[in-house]
C-alpha cells in the first residue's frame, strides 16, 4: 500500500484518528531507561509498541534525534515500526523546503534513508521546492498551512491582493494544483479551530495532519466537528508530550498507552 492507503487502512481496522508524535527529550526519560546507552531507540520502541494498537501513525521529528546525535536511532526505530507494526505509517516531522536540487537530497532523506512513508514540507519557496516530493505518489506529503504555534499568525494570516490569507491560499493551491498523485495532506493547528473550517470547505476531502491537541491547548471536540470529513475521517489528530511524558515512572509506557487510548476514545466520541 502508498501511505494514503494505509492511513485510510489505518482509519478503518484500528478505528483511531490518533497521531503519536516521537519527540525524545533524555531529561525527560525515567530512570530505568535514562541510564541505557541506547535510551533514545529503548524509549521511543518501548512507546510504540505500547501505543501501536491505538493509532493511525507515528510521527518521529527529526530534530529532537539529530540533535542528540541519534540519528542511527531514528533509522532503526522506523525499521521497528515497519517490522514490528506492519501496516501503521510513519511521518518524519522535517518541515523541509528548499531550492530543487537541495530538496531532492531531502527527499531521498527522508524516503531512502530514514524508509519514512511521508514528510512534512514548508511551501514557502513554492512548488519547484516540493516537487521532489510530490513526484513519490506512494509517499506522503505534509504541507504546513496553518500550523499550531502562537506566531503562526504573523505570516500565514496576511491577506494577499486577492482578500484570502495566506493559509488559504496555500490551502487552494494544494488541493488544486499540487495533488495530482493524491498525496499531499495539510498541516492545520488543533488551536485554530476556525481556520480548521475554513481550510476543511476549500479542500474537500484533503487530509489535515492536525497538531496541537494536548499540551499545546488544542480541543479534540473543536478539532472532529470542524475539520473531520463526512465519514468521520480525514484527520491525523496529533500528540506527543502528553503521551510520551504521561508519566516518568517505570510504568511510562503503560502510562502511554492509556493516554493514547483515551485521546482514541475522546476523538471517537465525536465523530460521525
Amino acid at each position: 500500500m502508498n501511505f494514503m492507503e494505509a492511513l485510510r487502512a489505518r482509519w478503518d481496522e484500528a478505528g483511531s484518528l490518533v497521531c503519536v508524535g516521537l519527540d525524545p527529550e533524555p531529561g525527560k526519560f525515567p530512570g530505568r531507561v535514562a541510564g541505557d546507552g541506547d535510551a533514545v531507540f529503548g524509549f521511543c520502541r518501548d512507546i510504540v509498541d505500547a501505543t501501536a494498537e491505538f493509532v493511525c501513525c507515528f510521527k518521529p521529528q527529526i530534530a529532537h534525534f539529530a540533535a542528540l546525535g541519534a540519528e542511527d536511532a531514528l533509522e532503526r526505530l522506523i525499521a521497528h515500526i515497519h517490522a514490528a507494526h506492519p501496516g501503521i505509517p510513519v511521518i518524519l516531522d522535517a518541515k523541509r523546503g528548499d531550492i530543487g536540487s537541495t530538496a531532492r537530497h531531502y527527499a531521498a532523506e527522508a524516503f531512502d534513508r530514514y524508509g519514512a512513508d511521508a514528510v512534512t514540507a514548508n511551501p514557502w519557496l513554492g512548488r519547484d521546492s516540493l516537487q521532489p516530493y510530490l513526484d513519490r505518489a506512494d509517499k506522503g506529503v505534509v504541507i504546513l498551512c496553518h500550523t499550531s504555534n502562537p506566531g503562526a499568525a504573523d505570516l500565514q494570516d496576511l491577506v494577499l491582493g486577492n482578500g484570502r490569507p495566506l493559509y488559504q491560499h496555500v490551502a487552494a493551491t494544494v488541493a488544486r494544483e499540487w495533488n495530482g498523485n493524491g498525496n499531499c495532506m495539510l498541516v492545520v493547528g488543533a488551536t485554530w479551530p476556525e481556520q480548521l473550517r475554513e481550510v476543511r470547505a476549500i479542500v474537500g476531502d484533503l487530509p489535515f495532519l492536525v497538531p496541537g491537541v494536548g499540551a499545546q491547548g488544542g480541543d479534540a471536540e473543536a478539532v472532529v466537528r470542524n475539520a473531520a470529513t463526512a465519514d468521520g475521517t480525514g484527520l491525523a489528530v496529533s500528540s506527543s508530550r502528553a503521551i510520551l511524558y504521561a508519566s516518568q515512572g517505570d510504568d511510562f509506557a503503560e502510562a502511554a498507552a492509556g493516554a493514547a487510548r483515551a485521546l482514541r476514545d475522546q476523538v471517537n466520541r465525536y465523530r460521525a
